[in-house]
């Protein structure tokens, strides 16, 4: 499933667009950014609340390929400025961690 797959089966905006539509290799849900370094797999997708620059550089230690802020955070320009310099996704919806996860889940299992 792609970055744009993604985004239409969850219902979220992407507000950062720039970026190569690859496939997702899963996903990781956490607000604690040392967490997301420690945690997180290559190529999937960060589900969170934490809408701000550093964020995109912890995704971009572990080579996150999109961020999905959650509960319709409002998302500072520098990081969506940071995550167009780094190619990364930046999507946007007004659903919770938990539903976001499970829906996404479910999506990346029918299209393995």
């Amino acid at each position: 499933m792609t970055i744009h797959e993604a985004a239409l089966a969850l219902g979220c905006e992407i507000v950062q667009d720039q970026f190569g539509d690859g496939d997702l290799a899963g996903a990781y849900t956490s607000d604690l950014l040392s967490d997301v370094m420690a945690n997180a797999k290559d190529g999937g997708a960060l589900i969170t609340i934490q809408a701000h620059k550093n964020t995109v550089a912890v995704a971009t230690l572990v080579n996150i390929t999109a961020i999905i802020v959650c509960n319709s955070r409002p998302i500072p320009q520098d990081m969506l400025d940071s995550a167009k310099d780094e190619g990364i996704a930046v999507l946007l919806t007004k659903e919770n961690q938990f539903t976001v996860s499970g829906k996404l889940y479910a999506a990346l299992g029918r299209s393995a």
